[in-house]
């Protein structure tokens, strides 16, 4: 029954990339889907990137340590949507095909460029996260080797984008996030909860607890939550709305999903640790769905769990490609960028299945780059969208120092120097902040 869900699942992608291929007439249909995508698509996509691979088995993995208080790893990027609200519009507004666009209008040519070589090196771990999930789900379900699942999964991704561009990814992420959004609640729904040891108790473990600290949630708002106030994956899918009311609409209605779903997917993370303690995420969520999910639950969840990782690795991959264009050609909107395009998808593609197959944790992977993209391009953005007087002269300097000690301080807590590497971390931001804000030698 699984295999046969999947098969159909499987068809229907296919049978939709194709139907985008043909429908792609200009590199504007490839690179947007032709601007003309309405609220509901733009929520589907939004909500489908934001929910990968990474994200549903990163939050899975955490709850065996962290209880209730995994949830916070879902809420953070709800918080960044709601923060992102006041400047949505904006951003619609100024922006065209990527966020290093929006970079060289406030800071000019030389911080586009900079900006265009940074979040693809950055992005890489992203697609690297999706990539292992992907991996990981084809181990667990179907018992092949690591390296198989690896190679298979990043044949998929870039055959699904290479094809169909942003036409097929929004058309697909609709349906994808439905997958998402069902197969975990069911799961959920079918977990009997009476036959299993009770839980721990809410409010002994939520918001805080001895493996979540108030220091760690600041941290990942830092981190994480700030790169969906300013982050290329998101902005690639607020510049396919059709106008800036749907683009605001759509990240409100996502921030709101994501609240009841970050704590059902701890709840389901919970009693996934009891049935496989110490195994990988993706082992113990297929351990609880083979033992308590009839077979068609199963399928639908593992459908769900595909769609999660595709998603967010198209999407990423996508808008890597499309950056990496922009460095060369200013305006990508021409056959030369859009065949270039393509053949970045197939490097990063590449890349990215290298660096999973010795960077094999899902979490590490994701927010190694986060911490680098985060303390490189979130103040100098966020001044520049809020209006606030920023200092043009010193940018380059400020991504570069920033997002080099936010990475380097990741990798210090990484390596079990945790308080040290905090610092570290957080003085990436307070020196990006200072060199941005600093008011002598200032342009306007």
């Amino acid at each position: 029954m699984k295999i046969t869900i999947l098969i159909i699942y499987g068809l229907i992608l296919l049978l939709i990339g194709i139907y985008s291929f043909l429908k792609i007439k200009t590199p504007f249909d490839y690179f947007l889907a032709g601007k003309k995508t309405g609220v509901w698509q733009v929520s589907g996509s939004l909500l489908a990137t934001i929910l990968g691979g990474s994200a549903i088995l990163g939050t899975i993995g955490l709850s065996e340590t962290q209880s209730w208080a995994s949830a916070w790893y879902i809420l953070a990027a709800s918080f960044g949507l709601f923060a992102l609200l006041p400047i949505v519009k904006k951003v619609y507004s100024q922006g065209k095909f990527t966020l290093p666009e929006l970079i060289g209008q406030y800071y000019g040519e030389s911080a586009r460029k900079v900006t265009s070589l940074i979040i693809p090196v950055a992005w890489l771990g992203i697609v690297a996260a999706q990539i292992i999930a992907g991996a990981q789900i084809l181990v667990s379900f179907f018992d092949m080797t690591y390296f198989s699942g690896v190679f298979m999964t990043g044949i998929i991704f870039m055959i699904y984008t290479y094809i169909g561009g942003q036409v097929s990814i929004m058309k697909t992420d609709l349906f994808q996030a439905f997958f998402i959004l069902a197969g975990v609640v069911l799961t959920a729904v079918l977990i009997p909860a009476g036959q299993l040891p009770a839980l721990p108790d809410f409010t002994s473990q939520f918001p805080f607890n001895a493996h979540f600290s108030p220091f760690d949630l600041f941290i990942l708002i830092l981190t994480f939550s700030s790169t969906f106030v300013v982050g290329p994956d998101i902005y690639s899918r607020v510049f396919c709305a059709k106008d800036s009311k749907t683009a605001f609409r759509s990240v409100l209605i996502v921030a709101a999903i994501l609240i009841p779903f970050a704590f059902v997917l701890s709840y389901v993370g919970i009693y996934a640790a009891t049935f496989h303690q110490g195994a990988q995420n993706s082992s113990a969520l297929v351990n609880l769905a083979n033992q308590i999910l009839p077979e068609w639950a199963a399928g639908i969840l593992v459908a769900a769990l595909i769609s999660a990782v595709l998603s967010t690795a198209a999407t990423t991959l996508l808008t890597s490609s499309m950056i990496l264009s922009e460095l060369v050609h200013k305006d990508i909107n021409n056959q030369k960028s859009f065949k270039q395009t393509k053949l970045f998808i197939i490097a990063i593609g590449v890349l990215s299945m290298l660096i999973s197959l010795k960077v094999t944790s899902i979490v590490s992977s994701l927010l190694l780059a986060l911490s680098f993209y985060s303390g490189a391009f979130i103040i100098p953005m966020v001044a520049a969208l809020f209006n606030l007087p920023f200092n043009k002269r010193f940018s380059i300097a400020a991504m570069l120092t920033g997002g080099i000690l936010a990475l380097s301080g990741k990798l210090m807590m990484t390596f079990n120097h945790l308080e040290a590497g905090q610092y570290v971390l957080i003085s990436g931001f307070i020196l990006n902040a200072v060199l941005i804000f600093v008011p002598f030698g200032r342009k306007k």
